[in-house]
Parts: structure tokens; sequence; C-alpha cells
């Protein structure tokens, strides 16, 4: 069956006779016969009864034509969706932890094309949520960071939902904190110089010691607090002076620039620890033109870091 056969036989049904049928498909009678035959020679049932006084349907055509067409409106709806003029708006989602540089990057590319013809998404979400989120294809690209401490956990789960890693960049841990925070003018802070402030991090979830977004998260803090977003966590930092332990990559076009991140000072007991932020693909799966724009705003915003 086609669909040029489809179209035959509802035209057919519409005009009652061969000939007007013809006439309005712009096809000659015997070529159109002929491709009527072969569809209810394919099918096994007579589609159409002739009768001196035109042509209907039999009592089994009438419930293929009401099939056939059926079908050959949502082939219509397909074609008005996906054609160049359609409604179709094409879709591209990230899901990322808590960066503002995934953020700034996402913005940068979301600029270059028209919004009205895109459904976009930016999720920031808890880590096992971003890599079930590529995982299911619910989103592209996913972005993370592996370190000593939790790539032999990732690393695992990335293999078992078919998720391969590609880095961006290393950096080691720096505390973040508010501007007029006490320990703000340091040069680099210690371990010890944290204890009397609370240490902010992110939820997520039940077992989510290597799931954790903060660097050093296997150091036991005298006091903490958890929260769901970064607007909240920059709130806390500001009532509570309260820090975070993170890459030091920050985008003050996003988290204004009343906040300020100082090398985290490691000693014998508390070493530092160097965190691999890369994105998550599915295997072996090419990324889209959108996707490549964003991994390559990502890249430049990085690129401007590490020249600072």
């Amino acid at each position: 069956m086609t669909l040029q056969q489809v179209l035959y036989a509802i035209t057919i049904e519409e005009c009652g006779s061969m000939n007007k049928a013809s006439e309005k498909l712009f096809i000659v009678q015997p070529t159109l016969t002929s491709a009527i035959r072969e569809l209810e020679n394919e099918l096994g049932i007579p589609i159409f009864l002739r009768t001196h006084k035109g042509i209907i349907p039999t009592s089994e055509g009438s419930e293929i034509l009401k099939d056939l067409r059926s079908f050959y409106q949502q082939y219509q709806e397909i074609l008005h969706k996906y054609a160049k003029e359609g409604n179709y708006k094409r879709k591209f989602g990230v899901s990322t932890q808590h960066y503002s540089f995934a953020v700034k990057a996402f913005v940068e590319m979301a600029r270059q094309y028209d919004m009205a013809a895109f459904d976009f998404s930016i999720r920031e979400t808890q880590t096992r949520q971003v890599i079930t989120d590529v995982g299911s294809l619910k989103s592209e690209i996913g972005i993370l960071y592996l370190s000593s401490l939790n790539r032999k956990v990732l690393k695992k789960i990335l293999t078992e939902q078919e998720l391969d890693f590609h880095p961006l960049i290393k950096c080691r841990a720096y505390v973040y904190l508010w501007g007029q925070h006490p320990l703000a003018g340091e040069q680099s802070i210690r371990f010890d110089q944290l204890e009397p402030y609370p240490c902010l991090s992110f939820e997520q979830g039940e077992n989510d010691f290597f799931f954790s977004e903060e660097i050093l998260s296997e150091n036991i803090y005298p006091q903490t607090v958890k929260v769901s977003d970064r607007s909240t966590m920059l709130n806390l930092m500001v009532g509570l002076n309260g820090y975070t332990l993170c890459s030091g990559i920050i985008s003050s076009d996003l988290n204004g620039d009343g906040y300020v991140a100082i090398p985290f000072h490691e000693d014998e007991e508390n070493p530092n620890s160097i965190m691999e932020i890369g994105y998550i693909t599915k295997k072996n799966c090419v990324l889209s033109k959108t996707g490549k724009i964003y991994i390559e705003e990502l890249k430049k915003f990085l690129d401007t870091v590490c020249e600072e």
C-alpha cells in the first residue's frame, strides 16, 4: 500500500465516480483504475462496487476507507508539523548540577536562535537526575564532575546507562562565600577557619555521599545546611555567613558580583582534591547542531576563566 493509493481511494469515495476522481487528481482513468485494483488485490478485499449509477464502497470497503481517511489525516498533520513551514518546535535540553557557567553558556547558545522555533529546557537538578535525564534522552547533554572520591561509582553508573563522559576542565576546590563574609579578604582559607560557619550543600536525596556536588564532601563539617536551589544557597551565604566548596568557576553575570571564590588551603589532614568537570551524552549519539553550539559556548567561557 502506498500513500498515493490511499489518496486515490479517498478521492474516489468523495467523488463517487472514477471519472470525476481522475479529473480531480489530474490523472487518466486507466491509471486510477489500475492503482485501486492493485490495492484491492493486496488487501484481498473489494473496496468499491461498480454500478451503473457510479461507484460506491462495499460494506468492508467502508470500514477500510474509514481507517484510510484517519491514516491520511495523521499523515497530513505530520507534514504540517514537521515540514519547513510547519509548527513543530525543535527540542533541546540540558540537565546540570548547579553551575552558573552552565546556565551562562545556555543563555549564549539560546541567543543565537529564534526562540519561537525551539522548545528549550535547562534543568538544574540533582546529580542522579542529571544522569537519568541524559540516559532517557530527556536532555541531550548533562553537566557534572568526577573526582577521586566519586569517579569509580559514577563511571559504573554511566556505563550502565550507556553514557559517555567528556572532560572539559580540571580545577581545585575553592571556598565560595559572600563578599562581606569575615573571611572574604583572605588569600586562601584553611579548613579550621571554616568551623564557625555553616557549610552549604545541594540536597541529593538518599545515599547522596557519592552524588554530592561539592568537592571535599568526605570531610566532616560541624555545621551544615542542605538546600535545593542556587538562589537559596546565595541567600544563606548572606543571611548565615554560610559557604560552599566549589570549582571557583563562577558567572557573575548570573550570580551577581557580591560573592567571592577563595582558594582552599590544604594541609596534611585536609588535602585538596581535583574536580574534573565535563559533560555526558548518550553513547554513540552525535550531537545536534544546537548541542555543538552549547558545548562551544561552554568551552569559550571556561577558556576565559583559564586565561584569568
